[in-house]
């Protein structure tokens, strides 16, 4: 990289009501200095080029709703930002400031001990608002960690997180006994983790349990809505779980919200996704009060737990092969619901459904025949389901929009296989 540089440009923001430093950076040097004096509506603009980074970098300073402090590329993902560790816990970004926004970047762990590459981006404490927007992120044990700290004998936790767009995924195996999460968040309240893309997750020691992402810790109204959760694409192994209120569950009680870890979250959300390739569930409901599921598809897993006596769903318009089991006490109100889907049903009604290819060939067996599921107005593509009769499942496949399933979110293109719609 080039010699250390920071050069401060004053612009004015949209409504000229305040001014806004726009913040260019070029090496790490720069980068910390730039986060270290980092005031309220700052823009850290980082210049193409790979940074090799040797310790964590700390945001501390607090930004407001109107002006909050933004770290991105210049031209988003044209930049690297590679963790190593030279022999201590790597956290990448420890975010313990309000209102800031991370956004373009590639964020690589390159530790030579796994268990020493923990977290792309740590929120912790009352950092409230972080919003983590089109970043990669890869080779990290819980690539996004969040929780709460002590602060005058109080837990305090970061609350009104929003996590969108985003690709989270491992290249190899992680050797490590540590906890092998992508998205690992206990406590805080209203997270929406929306149009991301998860997938190739492993731990190798341990329970060799792995989760493509969960909220739990007593936290609070979590969505987790339109994200693709591919558990096994580029290699498989070991036990993986996609989405999760309660993950693995939380100890001691002292951590979670309210000093009680029961239940693990209340109030969730989760719609519209597309969990598949999974040798365990798509989706686990661990002490999870109070949750809707709702129009999601469920490909090539055992299906859905919902599982302890804490444990209550709402669950409509499902599409998914496998059950929807209740364990040690949980309970369910089950409607709309397509289980039991077999192999050859989705290949005969979906192109490519191995490929996340759910453009559709025939769906007699559950367009129009959902039920009323008032939370979920759209699709997994945002396509809005407006015609009174919802498809079962994560799509609505009307003439209105288009896009490709091989991404959260989905990508605009056709969405019908050829000869379908005419």
């Amino acid at each position: 990289m080039r010699r250390t540089m920071v050069m401060l440009a004053t612009v004015l923001i949209c409504s000229g009501a305040m001014a806004a430093r726009v913040v260019p950076v070029s090496d790490v040097a720069a980068l910390r200095a730039a986060l270290q004096a980092a005031a309220p509506g700052d823009d850290i603009v980082l210049a193409a080029g790979t940074y090799v980074v040797d310790s964590n970098l700390n945001c501390a300073a607090n930004g407001t709703s109107a002006a909050p402090i933004r770290v991105r590329a210049a031209v988003p993902r044209s930049v690297i930002l590679r963790f190593g560790s030279s022999g201590g816990i790597v956290e990448g970004f420890r975010v313990s400031g309000a209102w800031w926004q991370l956004d373009g970047l590639d964020i690589e762990g390159a530790c030579a001990v796994d268990g020493n590459c923990e977290h792309a981006v740590h929120v912790f404490g009352d950092a409230e608002h972080l919003l983590l927007r089109d970043n990669v992120l890869r080779d990290f044990n819980a690539q996004l960690k969040g929780n709460g700290v002590a602060q005058g004998g109080v837990y305090v936790y970061p609350d009104d997180v929003i996590v969108e767009y985003n690709r989270f995924y491992d290249t190899r195996a992680r050797n490590t006994g540590n906890p092998v999460t992508k998205l690992d968040v206990v406590g805080g309240r209203r997270w929406i983790v929306r149009g991301n893309t998860f997938s190739d997750y492993q731990k190798l020691a341990g329970d060799g349990v792995s989760y493509a992402a969960f909220l739990k810790g007593n936290s609070r109204d979590g969505v987790f809505e339109r994200n693709l959760v591919r558990c096994s694409q580029a290699f498989s192994g070991g036990v993986r779980l996609g989405l999760s209120f309660g993950g693995g569950g939380t100890s001691p009680d002292a951590i979670c919200e309210d000093g009680s870890c029961t239940p693990e979250h209340q109030g969730g959300i989760m719609r519209n996704n597309i969990v598949m390739s999974c040798n365990d569930v798509g989706i686990y409901l661990n002490k999870a009060a109070n949750t809707r599921l709702q129009h999601n598809t469920l490909y090539a897993t055992s299906g859905i737990d919902v599982r302890y006596a804490a444990s209550t769903a709402e669950v409509r318009n499902n599409l998914l092969g496998g059950a929807i089991r209740l364990r040690d006490g949980g309970t369910s109100t089950n409607a709309g619901n397509l289980t039991g889907v077999t192999a050859i049903n989705f290949a005969a009604w979906f192109q490519a459904p191995d490929a996340a290819d759910f453009r559709l060939r025939d769906g007699a067996a559950f367009v129009g025949l959902g039920v009323a599921a008032p939370q979920t107005v759209d699709d997994f593509c945002a396509n809005r389901r407006s015609d009174g009769a919802p498809d079962i499942g994560a799509l609505e496949y009307d003439l209105q929009h288009r896009c490709a399933t091989d991404s959260g979110g989905g990508v605009p293109l056709r969405l019908f296989a050829d000869g379908f719609d005419g």
